[in-house]
């Protein structure tokens, strides 16, 4: 009987695999490869970082180009979008499908895949959703986006799910990147509030080990407002179900905000930003919204030349 789903550890999911850097990501990559029964060929500029793998069965190549010639499925994990140039610059790519782990931007990732495609190969960027120790562990959570080539990642998705899960987010090369980077993006802004409300706290009689788990209570209440933020986005209706309009959140707690920060001797440059875009807002006459618009402030299209 023919397993027409092979799982990722199946012998028919086992397809040979070249790995162009062993940095910490890249290594951990490897192992759960490796451990998965797919026979991998490795390179590292440093090459001690690649020996490292030889004794979990990797094939530890000369040269990029050697690594790349071994194998037709191409996966590289380096330090930048320079270094993947630099690296495959000597390879022989026609035929080869390449898939590129290296974190870069939307347009780093566009110029590639036409890079490589002049060159004869199939080509996918990817977003790595996780750090290193949760590479090969189902249940961490990890997961990469990848965008490119469809035929490429339908063929090559049982290996590529090997180490984390997968999300394919479309045939425009530059998707992986700009998901990765917008929800990194969104992690720092909450980072930023984490910081600030830490800070308010910082010199008073609160411990933070029982500050945190109300912090933490209240981001994951407020979660939920992604969703209306894209309801009211697609509807183009930035009042609609509005609790606590832009009016109100100017005018009143703003001000009780920022002087919080003073009396507590706090400066107030993670907050800022935000609320002058909130008044902008508001002074070009939206009050009865709620912060969606300031999405409009900052997407400024490009200058025309």
């Amino acid at each position: 009987m023919t397993d027409n789903n092979p799982s990722p550890a199946s012998p028919a999911a086992r397809t040979p695999l070249t790995l162009l850097g062993t940095g910490a990501m890249g290594t951990a990559l490897a192992r759960a490869w490796l451990a998965a029964g797919h026979p991998v060929t490795v390179w590292n500029r440093t090459a001690a970082r690649a020996e490292a793998l030889a004794a979990d069965g990797a094939t530890v190549a000369a040269s990029a180009a050697e690594a790349v010639a071994a194998n037709r499925l191409v996966i590289v994990c380096l330090l930048d979008d320079a270094s993947v140039g630099e690296a495959l610059q000597d390879a022989g790519l026609s035929g080869r499908d390449v898939v590129n782990l290296t974190t870069g931007t939307p347009g780093e990732g566009r110029s590639r895949a036409a890079w490589a495609q002049a060159r004869g190969a199939r080509f996918l960027d990817a977003g790595i959703m996780a750090v290193p120790p949760m590479i090969g562990h189902r249940e961490s959570g990890a997961y990469v986006f990848y965008s490119g080539s469809a035929d490429l990642f339908e063929e090559h998705r049982a290996t590529l799910a090997v180490p984390a899960d997968v999300r394919y987010v479309g045939a425009d090369p530059g998707f992986a990147a700009l998901h990765d980077v917008a929800l990194l993006s969104g992690m720092y802004g909450m980072f930023a509030g984490i910081s600030h409300a830490f800070a308010l706290i910082r010199r008073e009689d609160i411990a933070p080990g029982d500050f945190a788990p109300l912090l933490e209570g209240w981001l994951n209440a407020m979660a939920g407002a992604v969703h209306e933020t894209a309801d009211k986005l697609t509807s183009g209706d930035y009042t609609k179900n509005v609790v606590s309009n832009l009016a109100m959140q100017v005018q009143a707690g703003q001000r009780t905000l920022l002087r919080t920060a003073d009396e507590q001797g706090v400066s107030r440059e993670l907050l800022l930003p935000f609320l002058d875009l909130m008044k902008r807002r508001l002074d070009a006459g939206h009050g009865d919204e709620d912060t969606t618009g300031v999405i409009d402030l900052l997407a400024v299209p490009p200058a025309t030349a």
